[in-house]
């Protein structure tokens, strides 16, 4: 996301053309409105919500999340939104520029990064054991992909429940509800990642791509091989990092070398080419296409689709 910058020219904008919009005689949305930046909350809130709540997700869907920009009308949504959900990390400075100016005292906001069973602090190499990982301030900002863990995804979900419960309590048993069966399927999956890791072959698994998932390889005890950290800017990685990553393969015979939802897939293809490994597809589950998204495809969807490609490449 762009920051603060430009999210001060937008705001000027939007203090011009926000009255004009309220004015403008739209109906209002019936339920709990709420606003989320990416696709696992907007999932979650779904979930828990049930029909008693109409979400909208900012980032459009297929867009990266690292050129987005906040539109008038993405500002408008927050300024009149119950619940407003956010990572709550550096990518999104400008939201706290946004919410000092909207004048809404009842919005409920949820930081996922304030419900996570531990931070981890962001890599910066591309080849990693879980060892490497240290959970104190001192060694950087902290990587902002929670919602790749399950019982991550479960605590927002709870922290989610808790704000609806306040907004609408006429409904809250309800939501009460939405919240233990969803975490009966998001514990069930849980297991299923254990399960897999427990019997599988290996620990380690490649990452042809960049590697947004440090908090689900610290769930489940895995160690990872990646072209770049989480949130690199990089678009190509060196020849040295790709000649490393075929090396390992070679050496260690991975058989899956994944690749994120959303990307070309180049690097991981070029290191199978070399070393016939399988190149396979991992949802960080931070957004989906269009059409995914319109066939209302979910996080359990996609946690489920990596489960399936996790067995494989474990053996």
């Amino acid at each position: 996301m762009k920051k603060i910058k430009k999210a001060l020219l937008f705001l000027l904008a939007v203090s011009f053309i926000l009255p004009a919009l309220a004015s403008c005689g739209n109906s209002e949305e019936s339920g709990v409105s709420i606003v989320t930046t990416i696709f696992a909350p907007y999932d979650f809130a779904r979930a828990v919500g049930g029909d008693g709540v109409s979400v909208k997700m900012l980032l459009s869907p297929g867009a990266d999340i690292h050129s987005y920009d906040p539109t008038p009308k993405d500002m408008l949504a927050i300024k009149k939104c119950d619940i407003f959900i956010c990572v709550g990390g550096t990518s999104d400075e400008w939201v706290y520029d946004l919410l000092e100016n909207v004048d809404n005292p009842d919005m409920k906001i949820i930081k996922l990064l304030d419900h996570t069973e531990g931070l981890i602090c962001s890599d910066h190499g591309h080849e990693h054991g879980e060892h490497d990982h240290d959970h104190g301030h001192e060694h950087g900002e902290y990587d902002e992909h929670v919602w790749t863990s399950p019982r991550n995804a479960m605590l927002a979900s709870e922290a989610i429940a808790a704000a609806l419960c306040e907004v609408d309590a006429e409904n809250a048993e309800a939501y009460k509800a939405n919240l233990e069966a969803y975490k009966g399927e998001l514990s069930a999956l849980d297991a299923e990642f254990k399960s897999i890791v427990e019997n599988g072959a290996c620990k380690e698994l490649v990452f042809g791509d960049r590697f947004p998932l440090i908090y689900f390889t610290k769930a489940y005890g895995l160690t990872y091989h990646s072209a770049f950290p989480g949130c690199a800017g990089d678009t190509e990685p060196s020849a040295a990092t790709v000649a490393e990553l075929i090396k390992k393969v070679n050496e260690e015979s991975i058989p899956v070398v994944f690749h994120l939802e959303l990307s070309t897939g180049n690097i991981a293809e070029t290191i199978c080419e070399a070393t016939g490994a399988k190149k396979l597809r991992f949802n960080a589950c931070e957004n989906v296409s269009k059409d995914d998204f319109l066939s209302h495809i979910t996080y359990l969807d996609l946690m489920r689709h990596n489960a399936n490609v996790l067995r494989e490449a474990l053996g």
